[in-house]
């Protein structure tokens, strides 16, 4: 006589319950237009069109810290060239450079008597603009003075100095500072850069003299 599933021992009724579930979670998963198996094509379609996204975002991620490295780099050059500009500036700025000159005399308690802007000299990146400079004061003032002329903004050569003391009981030229003792000439020589075309021009003339 059969005996029905119920007449089972519970330890066999559990074997079989789990082994037909097993069943059916594998033929969901594997019988074409079952529900589970669809919701399974659709996870794996899904996962592979993550990866190419996953990937773009990986590189966009690179792209990203290379701009903000870029961007460091552009501001630091940028400060660089202000600088620079600074120093040797892109147009002559006589009237800046003049007045730089002059607060540094009248800081120093040293006078300037004379001027002179002599010719401009053209070198292949850059203009020198010099001039000739005639004054006096107190012998360690216009020590000063040279040393306030090296801590300017702009680059300043000083050359072809002459100093000489001034004679006791001459009637000077001009009113002096008390306690002057030296006068002289020397020549003050500062900087410009060329235009981009004319730096353009002359690195094509260099290219073609090689």
């Amino acid at each position: 006589m059969a005996m029905s599933f119920k007449d089972w021992p519970l330890s066999i009724q559990v074997l079989v319950a789990v082994a037909l579930g097993a069943a059916l979670v594998v033929a969901g998963l594997y019988i074409p237009g079952s529900p589970v198996g669809k919701v399974r094509d659709d996870l794996d379609s899904a996962t592979k069109q993550l990866k190419p996204l996953q990937d773009d975002v990986n590189r966009l991620q690179t792209y990203d810290r290379q701009r903000v490295e870029l961007q460091g780099k552009m501001e630091a050059l940028k400060k660089e060239l202000d600088t620079l500009q600074t120093i040797v500036p892109e147009e002559k700025q006589v009237d800046d450079f003049l007045r730089m000159l002059q607060g540094a005399a009248v800081a120093s308690n040293v006078n300037i008597r004379r001027l002179t802007a002599k010719p401009i000299v053209a070198k292949e990146y850059h203009y020198e603009m010099p001039f000739e400079i005639e004054s006096d004061g107190p012998y360690y003032s216009v020590l000063d003075f040279f040393t306030r002329l090296s801590r300017l903004s702009r680059i300043i050569n000083v050359g072809d100095l002459t100093l000489k003391g001034i004679p006791e009981g001459q009637a000077p030229k001009f009113r002096m500072t008390p306690g002057s003792t030296v006068t002289g000439t020397f020549m003050v020589t500062t900087f410009f850069t060329k235009s981009t075309e004319e730096l353009v021009a002359a690195a094509k003339a260099g290219a073609k003299q090689k």
